[in-house]
């Protein structure tokens, strides 16, 4: 969507087709394991944009399907649906899947669910109800979204981490404990160190989820939140060069300079390695940038990622990666604001923001400038990163 809409407004002449598994138009996906799954946003405020706005803006969205073929010597794409949509450049926006549970491990069971798309939220959104039971395996920002969710509807939540901590992965041992004793204040068991066996069922349905110990967690339902894995079927058949991810360069070409690729299934040059992020932020930013790429305007593409995540009355903004990371400073605020500052070798990478949005805003605004913060001047009496950043 974002190539779409950037490249209408540097080539109103250019002809445009944006093809689409789902029949739904074109949502918001980040606020399904959030608000919408809380019944708080409806599916026509989520749209990104009116359904109106394709036909005005004379772009052809093609719903309902799927790419069966990239045809590079033709230059051509076949559909599932029939026909072919020939192409002088081709953006590839695949995004990426929820990793399921092994079947043979229980994951086809009724009442096992993932979290990505649409029908995912809606199929989850009817499970909860105040005294079911419900078990999450995996306790990532998407299993901790969902407990939350769940929780707020009365449902009893365990959150099972093969890991040492939750958000294990991603983040420090600062920010994990902040967000366990959250979920544990309202009431979700949370389970660090744990292995998952199966899944159990009587019937068919799910009704427990079994430890390595031999231990049942008794469930009624299951969210599997253990991470994705990038949609590169599609490149990899094409010949494209795949590396976690379709391969791109700083202008989001692929090995192929007539295909592009942006969002959760490209990976992309930064700093000294290769990454790929799984962000709303790259993804449009990147969209935005092949779409320049595409109308002759070059521009390279640098990353200054940020997230977020909603979580009972917390809200977390991450500016910044932390990679490589060798020192935590916590920064406490006022009421329930709190900041972590992620620092590599004295000098500022990123920051977890708890209800802190002024020291977020900041944070984002010293890494776009470049500017430097070190671990000694943001641990002085009074430091505040906003005056830092407007001194």
């Amino acid at each position: 969507m974002a190539a779409a809409a950037k490249l209408r407004t540097l080539d109103p002449a250019a002809q445009i087709t944006i093809v689409s598994a789902e029949l739904a138009h074109p949502y918001q996906r980040p606020v399904l394991s959030k608000a919408y799954l809380s019944g708080k946003a409806a599916l026509e405020t989520i749209a990104l944009r009116p359904a109106s706005w394709f036909s005005e803006n004379g772009i052809d969205l093609l719903r309902g399907a799927t790419v069966t073929v990239i045809d590079r010597a033709s230059k051509f794409i076949a559909l599932s649906t029939g026909g072919t949509v020939p192409y002088d450049a081709l953006v590839l926006a695949t995004g990426a899947s929820a990793r399921p549970f092994p079947e043979d491990k229980g994951g086809a069971l009724a009442g096992v669910h993932t979290m990505r798309d649409l029908g995912d939220a809606d199929r989850l959104k009817r499970e909860l109800a105040d005294g079911r039971r419900l078990v999450v395996i995996g306790g990532g920002y998407i299993g901790l979204e969902a407990a939350s969710e769940a929780r707020k509807k009365g449902v009893d939540v365990t959150v099972l981490e093969a890991a040492e901590r939750i958000v294990q992965r991603v983040a420090a041992s600062e920010t994990s404990d902040h967000l366990r004793s959250l979920h544990q204040s309202h009431g979700v068991a949370i389970r660090e160190g744990v292995q998952v066996s199966r899944i159990t069922d009587e019937g068919g349905r799910v009704n427990g989820v079994e430890l390595a110990g031999g231990e049942n967690v008794p469930a009624d339902f299951v969210v599997v939140g253990i991470g994705i894995s990038p949609n590169t079927a599609l490149a990899q058949e094409a010949g494209l060069i795949i590396d976690n991810g379709v391969a791109v360069d700083t202008f989001m070409r692929t090995s192929d300079p007539s295909i592009y690729a942006v969002g959760d299934c490209a990976s992309f040059p930064h700093e000294y390695r290769r990454i790929r992020l799984e962000s709303v932020q790259n993804a449009n930013d990147q969209g935005a940038a092949a779409a320049a790429s595409i109308a002759g305007n070059d521009t390279p593409y640098r990353a200054t990622p940020w997230f977020w995540s909603d979580q009972f009355e917390m809200k977390l903004q991450i500016a910044g990666l932390n990679t490589g990371y060798d020192d935590v400073l916590a920064l406490t605020g006022s009421g329930a604001a709190r900041a972590h500052l992620y620092f590599r070798s004295g000098v500022f990478l990123a920051a977890d923001c708890f209800n802190d949005p002024v020291t977020f805003a900041m944070s984002r605004k010293l890494l776009d400038s470049g500017g430097k913060l070190t671990r000694e001047q943001a641990e002085l009496a009074g430091f505040s990163m906003k005056a830092f950043v407007t001194r």
